[in-house]
């Protein structure tokens, strides 16, 4: 897939000021909960009203979502109030009765984007319609896995084409409900700088008080617009109730974001400060992580130790690890002394760790 300038088209029709927004609730429930919602968002910045009508579940017996007569709401919302509409496919029976009810934008979820086999019968059903469609990122960090399915929507000549980052699932404990990896949809983005990316925060973020701070990292690198769960009453929502804001704090949220001005490949010397500011934050929590992690195994080596009474300093180990990290170091554009001042650093936090489990 090449580069192409008109895949922006769709987005640049809309002719806004600020990032696009994609709002509403995480499932359409009731025809007055849709309609309570979008006319609470109608007359914001939001553009786009999104709703789950089918919704894949990770075990049997959750809530599925109400089924196509949801997508009867979504038309109702449509004419009362102007807005476009939204919802997620996931099969080609989805992409025919969603454009038998003239929704206008489709989303494939992380779910089905892992399988080529579902992308494609995607494809090929929504071959030749003129539909905007955007693919979410693969549950799982697999950035080629992401750029099959966009590949794939490319082949079968969809023009009106997008990506949305929700972030990855990890084994690891966080405080996000996926993992964001900035790393991975910036990658995708120096790929294809014309393609739009839209960030998902809420899907990121799993509980709303996380998602002003990443609602902002993805502006500040240059996200093209967010797509946000927002419920009348959230608490009391049928799905992903800790995610979801109100339609007043949504655009609450929206006034106090920092929009970075400018056209498109027209950065000012401010905006690339901000934004190569924010992959260094990015990378510093990266780091912290490792870090971190890095202190966990060393304190069950502290233990190991402990239970076999041996002591703390092993010379030779750390000899070996000094000589061959400055190897690596150097390989990577480090210098000795640098890669020398972190892992004595490194390597004196790891026995302080372990003194003092041998000494509990």
């Amino acid at each position: 897939m090449k580069n192409n300038k008109k895949l922006r088209k769709w987005l640049d029709d809309f002719k806004l000021d600020h990032p696009l927004v994609i709002a509403g609730p995480c499932s359409a429930e009731t025809e007055a909960q849709m309609m309570s919602i979008a006319n609470e968002l109608k007359g914001s910045d939001v553009s786009i009203f999104r709703a789950g009508i089918w919704k894949p579940r990770t075990r049997p017996g959750m809530f599925e979502g109400v089924g196509s007569i949801g997508l009867k709401w979504l038309q109702k919302v449509k004419k009362e109030t102007g807005l476009l509409t939204a919802t997620e496919v996931a099969n080609a029976n989805h992409v025919k009765l969603a454009i038998e009810h003239d929704v206008d934008v489709l989303w494939i979820g992380a779910r089905s984007t892992v399988s080529p086999f579902i992308v494609q019968e995607i494809a090929d059903t929504l071959k030749g319609t003129d539909k905007i469609v955007l693919i979410k990122n693969p549950v799982n960090p697999d950035l080629a896995l992401w750029y099959g399915g966009i590949e794939r929507l490319y082949s079968s000549d969809i023009k009106k084409l997008g990506v949305i980052h929700r972030g990855f699932s990890t084994y690891s404990k966080s405080k996000f409900r996926n993992n964001p990896e900035w790393q991975i949809p910036i990658e995708l983005q120096n790929k294809f700088p014309d393609l739009p990316l839209i960030c998902d925060p809420s899907h990121i973020c799993g509980r709303r008080d996380l998602l002003h701070d990443v609602s902002q990292i993805s502006l500040d690198l240059n996200f093209d617009g967010l797509m946000i769960e927002s419920h009348i009453d959230p608490d009391n929502a049928w799905s992903d109730a800790a995610q979801q804001i109100t339609p007043k704090v949504l655009i609450q949220l929206m006034k106090e974001l920092k929009i970075r001005k400018g056209a498109f490949n027209e950065e000012s010397y401010v905006n690339k400060l901000a934004k190569y500011r924010t992959k260094i934050d990015i990378a510093d929590n990266d780091i912290l992580e490792i870090l971190s992690k890095r202190m966990i195994i060393s304190d069950k080596i502290g233990k190991l130790k402990k239970k076999q009474n041996v002591a703390v300093l092993q010379s030779k180990r750390w000899n070996e690890i000094l000589g061959k990290m400055i190897l690596v170091g150097k390989e990577k554009g480090l210098s000795e002394d640098f890669v020398l001042k972190i892992f004595k650093a490194i390597h004196q936090e790891s026995i302080n760790h372990q003194n003092k489990i041998l000494n509990s």
